[in-house]
């Protein structure tokens, strides 16, 4: 891509404060972003082929969204937690096996979007994230559902196409969690602690596509309880 094309680009997001360049085949950052470090509220670079987050994404104070989908990222650099205004965070698609502990830093995050990466645990340090609504840790290789998970504010966490086998009953305890979604995991019946159908929040439990019939969930103690959850909020989208 030439200087021109880009040079116009950054033109642009000096007006509107969104810098989306998709499908470019770029193997880095685009160095002059720094020039509107700013006023950038939007930024997006999926579909290229960047290896690596520069240290001055740290300065992109006025940040809202950033997303980094299917390129090469192996690893974020600490400096993404001073992005104290970033609401969305969407790396989907990269090479990514854990998280700087500043992700925790990201107080002001709402949705965090890590689906097909390359983690084989549960992320850690996220219980600070006191605004997230909306985990995505799908098409990962994620084993373990650790108690850890009860500290979350998530209102949804989605790991459906895992290699998950033991979900914790701590889970249980998560005290925003409505939508809790594990198809295509390695669950047994056994597996899916009581205490999610029983005392939990949880008003959608998505477990198909694991190592038994969803039918035989009716026979576990405490399925009616969770089905009065579901029912009442059906009800309420309905």
């Amino acid at each position: 891509m030439g200087n021109s094309a880009l040079k116009a680009h950054l033109e642009t997001s000096q007006k509107t404060g969104v810098f989306q360049l998709t499908g470019k085949s770029l193997t880095e950052f685009p160095e002059d972003l720094q020039k509107l470090t700013a006023n950038l509220r939007t930024v997006d670079l999926s579909n290229n082929k960047i290896e690596v987050l520069p240290a001055f994404i740290g300065g992109f104070q006025q940040l809202k969204s950033l997303t980094i989908s299917s390129n090469k990222l192996t690893s974020l650099p600490n400096d993404i937690g001073k992005l104290k205004k970033l609401e969305t965070l969407i790396l989907n698609g990269n090479q990514l096996k854990q998280l700087p502990a500043s992700v925790g830093q990201l107080k002001s995050l709402r949705t965090l979007s890590l689906s097909g990466n390359h983690f084989k645990e549960f992320p850690t340090g996220l219980s600070s994230l006191r605004q997230l609504d909306v985990l995505d840790l799908s098409k990962n290789q994620i084993h373990v559902v650790p108690a850890e998970v009860a500290e979350l504010q998530a209102i949804e966490i989605n790991l459906n196409q895992n290699q998950i086998s033991t979900l914790a009953p701590e889970v249980s305890r998560a005290p925003r969690l409505k939508v809790l979604r594990l198809e295509e995991n390695c669950l047994e019946l056994s597996s899916i602690p009581i205490s999610i159908l029983t005392e939990s929040q949880v008003s959608l439990l998505s477990v198909e596509g694991n190592l038994f019939e969803v039918k035989k969930m009716r026979d576990l103690e405490g399925y009616d309880k969770y089905m009065e959850r579901f029912t009442a909020t059906k009800k309420k989208f309905a």
